[in-house]
């Protein structure tokens, strides 16, 4: 590689995404400065980076999204550049606004971009500009409930109601009948104002069945966008994806040719550049139709690196650093190669409504091999708390085909355990086996169609913890040779890790 455009880069995040950006850009020869709150000072994040910055606090708020803190971070590190990840401040155009006028480059797509793309409402006016095909709906919300009523009946239910600044699934509501409205949009707009400082709101018809099928793009400062092909996202739970595959098992090429001019349209219209993913929901009849585009590297990014030979993280920093895409891309062929597919592991119990867990992992076991990749931000001893998305990991596979994928990464997940907190390791399994997923029979809905997929586990038989207890009094005594008490020489005591009956300090066992 030639010489990186940048030095040294800060990286505003923590977990997972934190470490995988920190181990592209040191392949990249680029020194990096890890940020971390008061609970994070030991996390992996930060034993992969070169230097880290203490930014205080114990929660996100108090840390990773303190934009003063950040800055003086970077400013005493002696930065080139940032690279925010995703969530925290990486769709927050202030922040990249603040980064440039310290002389610091943000790796990501322009603050004007940020702003249009950000807003639902004016996102939308753009895939129309661009002539991309959109949802039905309703996005001139002017905080009037009744005004909005009478919208949604124009729409026809069932429909959604979303946070016109918001993602994540937060401030969103599935409607299906008119009785149901006015209390579910109270709801939306009180979850909108605590997320995103806004109440705007705006109304979809929700399509059902439908699967949720994104193009991942790239573009750079001279004008050029490409498209990297598209990822299946259906599978989700609370409109969070969990499962994501490339390619799509209902893509076929001229689909994917129409879908993809569609988002390079969309992202030449705004100036789009650098990382960015156009999220479309395609129908029965495989019309296709646009949601929103994310501004940032995506969490399922992976799998596209899978199917393409990309690093996408180093690309985000070439452009950055003013370099052109078909100088970068060379004319290789982009072609999706094989099946990749993602699972993401959360401290968290899906027979009781997907609720978050805390506590330490007592011990990680994350697999390995051929085709197999893990992103992780934990190891043995991290604590797991309530401050910070549950997410703790994610794991890639890549075969020769969808099958041979899902068949590796059911292996993988088998392999895998973070022992001392609740996970969604077995509910993932579940989720692979079942029929309609082996099929790719998938749409938004699938989990909602599927909830014995989110049934307790099963418990451990009474003889794997009958077994557990041998094992348990048999193990100090291996390579050691029993010494008995009136065996032992004077003034001595036998071993006590040899011993069943306990230990008394001044006498015999």
């Amino acid at each position: 590689m030639s010489t990186p455009p940048f030095r040294r880069i800060l990286v505003a995040n923590r977990g997972e995404i934190a470490v995988r950006i920190c181990r592209s850009l040191r392949a990249m020869g680029i020194e990096t400065v890890a940020v971390h709150s008061d609970v994070d000072g030991s996390a992996p994040h930060v034993l992969a980076a070169d230097r880290a910055f203490n930014l205080g606090g114990r929660d996100a708020s108090s840390s990773y999204l303190q934009v003063p803190q950040l800055l003086d971070a970077g400013c005493v590190s002696e930065c080139d550049a940032v690279h925010p990840g995703y969530g925290f401040l990486s769709e927050d155009p202030d922040f990249a606004r603040a980064l440039s006028a310290v002389g610091m480059e943000f790796i990501g797509p322009d603050a004007d971009s940020m702003e249009i793309l950000g807003s639902k409402q004016r996102a939308k006016q753009a895939a129309k500009d661009a002539e991309v095909p959109v949802v039905p709906g309703f996005d001139r919300d002017t905080g009037d409930d009744a005004q909005m009523l009478d919208e949604a009946r124009r729409v026809g239910f069932p429909l959604l109601i979303k946070a016109s600044a918001g993602g994540g699934g937060k401030g969103m509501r599935l409607v299906r009948a008119e009785a149901e409205f006015l209390e579910a949009i109270a709801a939306c707009r009180r979850e909108s104002q605590a997320a995103f400082h806004s109440r705007e709101m705006l109304l979809e018809k929700y399509l059902e069945p439908a699967r949720h099928i994104e193009i991942q793009v790239l573009g750079d400062h001279h004008g050029n966008v490409v498209a990297l092909n598209e990822r299946e996202c259906s599978v989700q739970r609370r409109h969070q994806k969990i499962i994501e595959e490339a390619p799509s098992p209902i893509v076929d090429t001229e689909l994917r040719v129409q879908m993809s001019e569609a988002a390079v349209r969309l992202a030449k219209q705004v100036g789009y550049q650098n990382a960015g993913t156009v999220e479309f929901l395609v129908d029965a009849r495989g019309s296709f139709y646009f949601l929103e585009m994310n501004t940032r590297l995506q969490v399922e990014h992976p799998v596209t690196e899978c199917t393409t030979g990309l690093d996408l993280v180093q690309l985000q920093v070439l452009v950055a650093g003013g370099a052109k895409l078909p100088d970068l891309l060379r004319g290789r062929d982009l072609t999706p190669r094989g099946h990749a597919i993602e699972v993401r592991v959360y401290a968290e119990d899906p027979a009781q409504g997907y609720l978050p867990a805390a506590g330490v992992i007592q011990r990680v076991v994350e697999p390995c091999g051929p085709g197999v990749r893990v992103d992780s931000g934990v190891v043995s001893g991290t604590e797991i708390g309530v401050q910070f998305d549950p997410m703790i990991s994610k794991i890639i596979v890549h075969g020769m085909d969808r099958e041979n994928a899902r068949q590796r990464l059911l292996a993988a997940l088998r392999e895998t355990a973070y022992l001392g907190i609740s996970t969604n390791l077995d509910f993932l399994c579940r989720v692979l086996e079942q029929p309609g997923f082996i099929a790719g029979e998938l749409s938004t809905g699938f989990l909602d169609a599927n909830p014995e997929l989110a049934r307790a586990s099963e418990p451990a038989p009474d003889l794997a913890y009958l077994a557990a207890a041998l094992c348990g009094s048999l193990t100090p005594s291996v390579g050691r040779k029993p010494v008995a008490a009136g065996d032992a020489g004077p003034g001595t005591l036998p071993d006590v890790w040899d011993e069943g009956s306990g230990l008394r300090l001044w006498g015999q066992a």
